[in-house]
């Protein structure tokens, strides 16, 4: 913005001095060459009383020794010339039929030719030769000077333009680090607002919806810490029927226990302020062996064969392990819901290049509208519809991406792609993939 601001001084206060300083050099140049003109004929008036007394040759050459220009005068007398004279006879002739002072271009200069009217009705004609010198005598220095004035302008309008875009500029940086600490979760900047009345508004904006956002966040918090602890009524009551049924339950009570662990932990993390994101790491293998291990046992009751593939040695991804358990529980929990009893599926851990990917398939009927299954609490066999869209956001938070598709099995394959490089962490929310041939079924993932 400031060399906008330095181009725009430049610009204007150019367009500015161009309009004054050239018609002042035009006239600075008519002025040196009126003054030459005038010099000469102030030495041609000098000797006009001398023609009037007498037109005798000798005399006149003694009056023209006493003239300042001498070597640049002469008399043009009837017949006879006194002095060196330049003009041509033509010229002299034309100018001596004049009543006033007429000029004429010569090599090297210009003449000036005063006819002066003799006795007997006869004329002379005083010539002054003008150097081209003369005529342009100061001029180079005074467009010289007038240059120096335009680019004392200019550089003056540039420096005050920088100055004044310094003030805007660094405004409008304040502001935009500003933002970008907001977004990147430091809820508590603020800013002081200067500049311009404009940049004034805009960081009261900003503060202003710094406040509500911390107020609305705060409000969130708040409301989710709520509902999850009106979960412990029910998980109360189900343990309490649980502790009626004996050694047999055990495993039903050492669910509901984690149940309450992570009931817990939703509601610390609900009441605790946002912070900047730190960054952290898990190893997706060993979360995949704990996940599958756990659903296997309801995988065993329902008959459904299951696969995990490429968990056998370390993975690690740049997610939290809490949030890929999460994860992984919400795609294995869409397989057991909205598959048939019986239907096999695979997890598949794949590492590439910069690149892991976690591929979750099932030999189901498949997803008929993917974009559909994608939007958020969007749900068309009475889910939540968040599974896939808290998926996407876990992969996208790691700059990756989730795409949808056919499976080898023949059902629905969710891919969720996780970045492991450290050059662009930044969420690629535009790049969402899916597929777009699909056989019937139920748009709940």
């Amino acid at each position: 913005m400031r060399r906008t601001l330095a181009l725009l001084a430049v610009a204007g206060t150019s367009m500015v001095a161009l309009a004054f300083l050239i018609p002042l050099a035009l006239i600075v140049k008519e002025t040196a060459h009126s003054r030459a003109l005038a010099e000469a004929e102030r030495q041609a008036a000098a000797l006009v009383p001398v023609l009037a007394i007498t037109s005798d040759p000798d005399r006149l050459t003694r009056a023209l020794l006493s003239v300042e220009a001498r070597e640049r005068t002469a008399i043009h007398l009837p017949g006879d010339v006194v002095g060196t004279g330049r003009a041509p006879a033509e010229t002299v002739a034309a100018a001596s039929q004049r009543a006033r002072a007429v000029t004429a271009e010569t090599e090297g200069g210009s003449l000036l030719l005063r006819p002066v009217a003799l006795d007997g009705g006869r004329s002379a004609v005083v010539e002054v030769f003008i150097p081209a010198a003369d005529l342009t005598r100061g001029v180079t220095t005074s467009w010289a000077v007038l240059t120096g004035v335009a680019t004392v302008l200019v550089a003056g309008s540039v420096l005050v333009g920088d100055r004044l875009g310094v003030r805007v500029v660094r405004s409008a940086q304040r502001l935009g680090r500003a933002a970008a600490s907001l977004g990147a979760g430091d809820l508590s900047v603020r800013i002081e607002p200067e500049g311009p009345p404009e940049l004034v508004a805009a960081g009261e904006a900003f503060n202003s919806m710094a406040d509500r956002v911390v107020q609305l966040l705060a409000a969130e918090r708040e409301m989710a810490a709520d509902l999850s602890h009106r979960l412990r009524t029910p998980l109360t009551a189900l343990r309490l029927s649980l502790g009626h049924l004996g050694p047999e339950a055990e495993e039903s009570r050492e669910a509901l226990g984690r149940l309450e662990a992570e009931v817990d932990r939703i509601i610390s993390a609900a009441r605790q302020p946002a912070r900047a994101p730190v960054p952290v790491h898990c190893d997706a293998a060993q979360v995949l062996r704990e996940r599958l291990a756990f659903w296997s046992a309801l995988a065993e009751d329902q008959r459904r064969p299951c696969e995990l593939v490429g968990a056998a040695e370390p993975v690690p991804v740049p997610v939290a392990a809490a949030e890929l358990s999460a994860v992984v529980d919400a795609l294995l929990g869409n397989v057991f819901r909205h598959t048939p009893e019986g239907t096999a599926f695979a997890v598949t851990l794949h590492r590439g290049a910069g690149t892991v990917g976690m591929l979750v398939a099932d030999a189901g009927p498949g997803i008929p509208d993917p974009e559909a299954a994608l939007r958020r609490g969007a749900s068309g066999a009475g889910s939540t519809g968040l599974g896939l869209d808290i998926a996407r956001r876990l992969a996208e938070s790691a700059g990756g991406t989730l795409r949808i598709g056919t499976s080898a099995l023949g059902g629905a394959q969710v891919q969720l792609w996780f970045r492991t490089d450290r050059h662009d962490r930044t969420p690629r929310t535009g790049r969402r993939l899916v597929g777009d041939r699909w056989p019937g079924r139920k748009t709940a993932r």
